[in-house]
């Protein structure tokens, strides 16, 4: 708009300001709001206080909606309260402003408020009220129930952008069953539909579904849009399904979806999760316009395959680039989540430190990552100033953050502390459930987690493939075998889950503990695929146990066959030979790892001393208080001599301690856990 229009109507305003041009006004006010003009936007507001023209409702909302819209949401509340009357798109207009820049709770007083003037929301509020209530943290089931229930009682359940809402609320707070059923009793559907559906079951780790949407979406004929197929090519990144991913990427080829930085890093991210590096690198080089993502998503890539060093190079070129490519708090904590998942714990504080000297703060995708670190060195201090950290910064009742914490807890022993956590975890979806079920199963509190279990699929939440391994794990540790054969019988009737080898090896173990190894051969047998080492390992073990060399020669092997270079392998058919007296075979073996150059992973152990990590190290030889740790090991041993209420088996572990003792203990050194960790450079 010129400046000559500009001026008429502000002389126009000061002629006549009893009947002043409230359309032009406004649309001056729209113009500055459209075009983020605003000083001169604040200009006119001026000029209409001098003027003394107070504005109703049509120049209010356009005056909210210019603050709220610029950052100002003080200058839109003022200018809101100060309205003599409101109507709804005066309320709608502030709604807006709240739910725009994240600021929910204000958004739900406000509509509590609306309630309270006795004006009847319409659907654009319903949709701001379903953004902050799925945003805050409210008990958000309770509540979405309770708009859900209002929707329905005021017709709004034809309107499609309300039940798009729906749809996104539940699915953010981890009801994909409610999600869902909201999906199915829509009229009609666009792309936004299909985007929210597809993308929950996509965030919720159910990328199979997620795909077979994403099929149904096309035949609907509804033509995908960008953020669909971002959801999509995650999707086949996680199931590392290559060939899907190229399918889909051949339709946004043909010109049909447009190549923004969303969809060029979600391709990168595909192919450097399915092993692809050098053409993840090649789409990187051909990207137009990179940004931090991109970046991160090939050092995810890197990490992902044990490239720490290459992963670590393209990190500190990104801080010689330019300023729209300088590392952003997403690439530090694929750097994090990197060294973690690689096992380099020891650089893991230097890396938190060297991002907060950046200017980054932790956030929950930082937290979670960290808390790993915490339960590898048995910090269990350090992870509770994290998890009070998380408190106070509204981090806490973050989906990831809440599993890193009560994972950490269990690993640190303290089973109260991880089940109040998840007592005060408010969204509880199958990552949530799935922690607290696999602590308990750690523990070998297997009716507690058989318990949990039971209560989460009553709740509605559908058990992914790592709740059954843990419910299995619990099972076969505490002898519980018909529960085991029920879950591991049920998974696909059921849940939809195919088992897997990591499944079949907790059977395995099941029967094994239990001394039923012929049965769990034959159930090995049975199995549509080949057996993998996890399953045959497993075997191995319940032949070490029962003390059964047939069986054990016999998995080791079909694991010699598999693995030739694990030598765990041949230090288990080593002690089972040695349990049965068959030294020259023990000596063998031994042997056989001689010729191949195998050897023994030394051991490492950590412990907190007077707010200060010490790690134990087997092999090191240099360490003064030897003397004195042998001195209460065999003071320990004496005492586990005299209680005589030793069974056999645990006889048998005091042997295998003694010996530890007898040739591991004189050689350990104290050290800083750092120096435990493997280097990354």
């Amino acid at each position: 708009m010129k400046t000559g229009c500009l001026r008429r109507l502000l002389a126009s305003l000061q002629q006549s300001p009893e009947s002043p041009n409230y359309t032009g006004v406004g649309s001056l006010i729209q113009h500055c709001t459209d075009h983020r003009l605003l000083r001169p936007g604040r200009q006119l507001h001026g000029r209409l206080i001098l003027l003394d023209v107070r504005p109703a409702n049509y120049l209010g909302s356009k005056l909210i909606t210019f603050y709220a819209k610029s950052g100002d949401l003080g200058c839109a509340r003022q200018v809101f309260d100060r309205l003599p009357q409101r109507n709804l798109f005066t309320w709608n207009a502030m709604l807006i402003g709240y739910s725009l820049h994240d600021c929910h709770r204000e958004a739900l007083l406000l509509f509590c408020s609306l309630l309270c003037s006795g004006l009847r929301p319409d659907n654009y509020t319903i949709t701001c009220l379903l953004k902050a209530c799925f945003s805050s943290y409210v008990d958000v089931g309770q509540f979405s129930a309770g708009i859900h229930s209002y929707v329905l009682r005021n017709g709004f359940d034809s309107d499609i952008f309300v039940l798009n809402g729906l749809v996104t609320a539940y699915a953010r707070m981890g009801d994909l069953v409610a999600a869902r059923r909201v999906f199915d009793g829509m009229p009609e559907r666009d792309v936004v539909s299909w985007n929210a559906i597809i993308g929950a079951y996509a965030q919720s780790g159910r990328y199979e579904e997620s795909l077979k949407l994403y099929d149904e979406m096309r035949v609907a004929g509804v033509h995908p849009d960008e953020v669909t197929v971002v959801s999509a090519l995650q999707a086949c990144a996680n199931l590392q399904d290559l060939r899907r991913g190229m399918s889909i990427q051949e339709e946004i080829s043909k010109g049909r979806i447009a190549m923004d930085t969303a969809v060029w890093n979600s391709l990168i991210t595909l192919y450097a999760k399915c092993g692809d590096l050098k053409y993840a690198q090649k789409l990187l080089d051909e990207m137009p316009k990179r940004d931090p993502v991109s970046w991160g998503a090939i050092i995810s890539g890197y990490m992902q395959y044990g490239y720490c060093r290459k992963a670590m190079e393209i990190f500190r070129t990104m801080k010689n680039r330019g300023e729209n490519e300088q590392p952003s708090l997403s690439t530090w904590n694929a750097m994090i989540a990197g060294l973690v998942q690689n096992g380099c714990h020891g650089e893991v504080p230097r890396m938190v430190r060297d991002m907060q000297l950046a200017g980054f703060r932790l956030n929950s995708v930082s937290i979670s990552s960290i808390l790993p670190t915490c339960s590898y060195f048995s910090a269990s201090r350090t992870g509770k100033e994290i998890h009070a950290h998380a408190i106070r910064n509204c981090h806490d009742q973050n989906v990831y953050v809440a599993t890193a914490l009560i994972d950490m807890y269990a690993k640190a022993g303290s089973l109260e502390e991880a089940r109040r956590t998840f007592g005060w975890t408010m969204v509880k979806s199958a990552f949530v459930w799935t922690s607290i079920i696999a602590s308990y199963a750690a523990h070998g509190h297997a009716e507690t987690c058989f318990a949990l279990f039971r209560e989460m699929v009553d709740t509605g939440i559908i058990p992914d493939s790592i709740t059954l391994t843990s419910v299995l794990t619990a099972c076969s540790r505490a002898g519980l075998i018909s529960e085991a054969q029920w879950v591991f019988e049920g998974m696909f009737t059921s849940y939809g889950i195919s088992p897997t080898a990591e499944h079949r090896a907790c059977m395995v173990d099941a029967y094994g503990r239990a001394g039923m190894l012929e049965e769990a051969i034959q159930f090995i047998g049975r199995a549509q695929e080949e057996a993998n080492p996890r399953v045959w390992g497993a075997l191995l073990g319940a032949a070490l146990i029962h003390n059964n060399t047939a069986i054990g020669e016999f998995a080791a092997n079909r694991l010699f066959e598999l693995e030739p270079e694990n030598e765990g392998n041949y230090i288990l058919l080593a002690n089972i030979y040695a349990q049965a007296g068959k030294w020259k075979d023990a000596k063998i073996v031994r042997e056989m790892m001689k010729e191949k150059g195998l050897k023994k992973s030394p051991g490492c152990s950590w412990i907190e001393i007077n707010k200060e990590r010490r790690s134990f190290v087997v092999g090191d030889k240099w360490n003064a208080q030897t003397e004195g740790t042998c001195e209460v090991s065999e003071n320990l041993l004496g005492e586990m001599r005299q209680a005589c209420y030793c069974s056999s088996e645990e006889e048998l572990a005091v042997e295998r301690i003694e010996f530890f003792f007898t040739f591991c203990i004189p050689q350990l050194k104290c050290s800083s856990p750092e120096q435990a960790s493997p280097p990354i450079l």
